[in-house]
């Protein structure tokens, strides 16, 4: 099986550059790009992030990123979410008293995190939800690195048998508890940025390259 064909979507944000080399680290074949055909057709999708919620929004739509993300996961075919990444698959983010729709792929809302120190910046360890792959035996002192000031501090999504419910993945900040991951069948996101926590990050992106 040759490598696995990874598009990181290019929409005016996010680390590109470091995002694509921390996916070739661990063998993956990466373009970044916003050809809407290309992120349809590759074996995974990454969708990264910084900055603002609303700013990231507007070049999603610009590039169309949520027709290629829901028409993939429509098909079963894995995207990735990091950092506000992450957070634009919810349904809204509010910031300095705005509220922006987000992609909607997940009921919640991204709010300010209740911490006395804003921003979360630096290493911090995580706990896997029940049925994670991507932490699957990590070592529960792992540490991944975060730079976020806002975060999911309520998962709403309520999930009945016969379906399988998503695996969600909590750290904590000052005492405030906010979603560091989530894997939901093809849909996949971190709030810590992979791409920067090292070895521990590249484990994250070969498991995840491995369900691909």
């Amino acid at each position: 099986m040759g490598a696995r064909r990874v598009v990181v979507l290019d929409y005016g944000s996010g680390n590109l550059a470091s995002a694509s080399r921390a996916l070739e680290r661990v063998g993956a074949d990466v373009e970044v790009t916003a050809d809407l055909d290309a992120a349809l057709n590759a074996d995974g999708l990454v969708v990264p992030g910084v900055g603002a919620y609303a700013a990231c929004m507007t070049g999603i739509n610009e590039v169309r990123g949520g027709r290629a993300i829901g028409r993939r996961l429509a098909g079963g075919r894995p995207v990735l979410g990091i950092c506000v990444g992450m957070q634009v698959l919810f349904e809204r983010g509010v910031e300095h008293g705005e509220e922006t729709d987000g992609l909607g792929e997940w009921p919640g809302t991204v709010e300010r995190l209740q911490a006395p120190i804003i921003p979360h910046m630096g290493w911090n360890t995580v706990t896997p939800g029940e049925g994670s792959v991507l932490f699957d035996g990590i070592d529960p002192d792992t540490r991944f690195y975060f730079v976020h000031s806002y975060g999911v501090r309520n998962w709403e999504l309520e999930v009945h048998e016969p379906f399988v419910a998503p695996a969600v993945t909590w750290s904590e900040h000052g005492g405030d508890r906010f979603v560091a991951a989530v894997e939901n069948g093809p849909l996949s996101a971190t709030q810590f940025h992979p791409e920067k926590s090292g070895d521990a990050g590249a484990e994250v992106l070969s498991r995840w390259l491995g369900v691909l």
